[in-house]
């Protein structure tokens, strides 16, 4: 018998493993054996063949719920083996607080710890508590009103997915999950995480963490981030830092290392507004010193067989004029590297004695320097096994701190 598996990821996953053309040939004119299609929403909570919308004569009886502060639903509770194909909600309220407050997570096969506990904006795709029309190979958002995920999700034995409000409001909360009923789920099928993390205020010269080290072999899918500048920087540049991603027991140097923040996300020479299919840029807020952008590796694969950990440097960059006036304001800095029309590029780090600000005196001097930001991140990957040993998500005060009250 044919692997079921193998015939009805969706056309996502497929891209992870073959070509676009098969994925096509497989899936748009082949009914794999075994595959039953099911829905789980407030209209059929249990995804029962035959049991949808039974209340109010079968007229619209049960499309939405009220969450009130502290209270949970169970979004999908199913026995045997599946895969998650796409899931899609809205609720009522979706203020920053709010997006940053209610959390999704997701349990496989019966693990004590979830694979996912994300706060729900940031899971789906934008940080920053924002939220706004978009759409990427991973997520969309039509009409910056609801959220939707198409990334595949396989399990063996059960899937449980929970939204939980932490917020302060009631919600309505309207939501359908769309999976398949498999007879048996393909040996090699991984499963899905995801991993939350926030530094309101970096260190000067330590990396921010996307994903610490993760054990066992899987896939490093991408990474939504959020950050936000603090004003006493001005308006100089905040996206230097390198992404870097250690590989199967690296050390203190990574196997993958980029060239700078906006190079990251597939731009160039600053970060304007874009999203495209793997890479984009939803949030570029001058005014309030907002950043938000993706990167999904689909693709460009990123395997490990052993361990995985992702970071980015927290670097700005500023011409000799502002990093003067950075000086005066008693800001907080490192000089890392200059720039200069005929000399190229100056590590200034390995100097002895370091080269101050001072010795440069060419006006088209560009500085790049170690600086402050509050940086939030959201990392997706696969793994071998149904749960994970990361530290859990941060409180409530902790995740919605700093946000505006609503964004105009």
């Amino acid at each position: 018998m044919r692997e079921t598996s193998i015939v009805i990821l969706p056309l996502l996953l497929t891209a992870l493993t073959c070509t676009p053309a098969k994925a096509q040939e497989q899936q748009l004119y082949v009914v794999p054996d075994g595959a039953e299609t099911r829905w789980s929403s407030f209209e059929n909570p249990k995804a029962e063949k035959g049991k949808g919308g039974a209340e109010n004569k079968t007229a619209k009886g049960h499309p939405f719920e009220i969450v009130a502060p502290g209270q949970t639903r169970v979004l999908l509770d199913v026995k045997g083996a599946g895969l998650v194909q796409r899931i899609w909600m809205t609720i009522s309220n979706r203020t920053p607080a709010v997006l940053r407050s209610a959390r999704i997570e997701m349990y496989w096969d019966d693990a004590a710890k979830p694979a996912v506990s994300v706060p729900l904006g940031d899971f789906f795709g934008l940080g920053l508590g924002r939220l706004l029309p978009f759409q990427n190979a991973l997520f969309s958002d039509p009409e910056g009103r609801s959220f939707t995920s198409y990334i595949p999700m396989p399990y063996r034995k059960a899937a449980r997915i929970i939204f939980i409000n932490d917020s302060d409001a009631s919600l309505l909360l309207f939501y359908d999950v769309d999976f398949l009923r498999l007879k048996t789920q393909r040996p090699d099928a991984m499963y899905f995480h995801a991993f939350w993390n926030r530094n309101a205020k970096t260190e000067l010269g330590k990396d921010f963490e996307i994903l610490p080290e993760i054990k066992g072999q899987g896939r490093f899918l991408g990474t939504n981030l959020g950050m936000i500048s603090d004003a006493i920087y001005g308006d100089t540049w905040w996206g230097e830092g390198e992404a870097k991603i250690y590989l199967d027991g690296d050390s203190s140097l990574p196997t993958l290392n980029g060239t700078g923040s906006e190079d990251f996300v597939g731009s160039g020479w600053g970060l304007g507004t874009f999203a495209h299919m793997y890479q984009g840029s939803p949030v570029a807020d001058e005014k309030r010193h907002q950043w938000a952008f993706y990167r999904y590796h689909v693709l460009d694969a990123i395997y490990f067989h052993k361990s995985c950990r992702v970071t980015i440097q927290v670097l700005g960059g500023a011409s000799i004029a502002e990093a003067h006036q950075l000086t005066q304001n008693g800001v907080p800095f490192t000089l890392v590297t200059t720039t200069t029309e005929t000399k190229g590029l100056t590590k200034l780090l390995e100097q002895n004695p370091p080269q101050s600000i001072a010795d440069s005196n060419d006006p088209s001097a560009f500085v790049v320097f170690y600086r402050e930001i509050d940086y939030s991140s959201t990392a997706y990957f696969y793994l071998d096994a149904p749960s994970h040993d990361l530290p859990p998500l941060p409180d409530k005060q902790a995740r919605i701190a700093g946000l505006p009250a609503k964004y105009e």
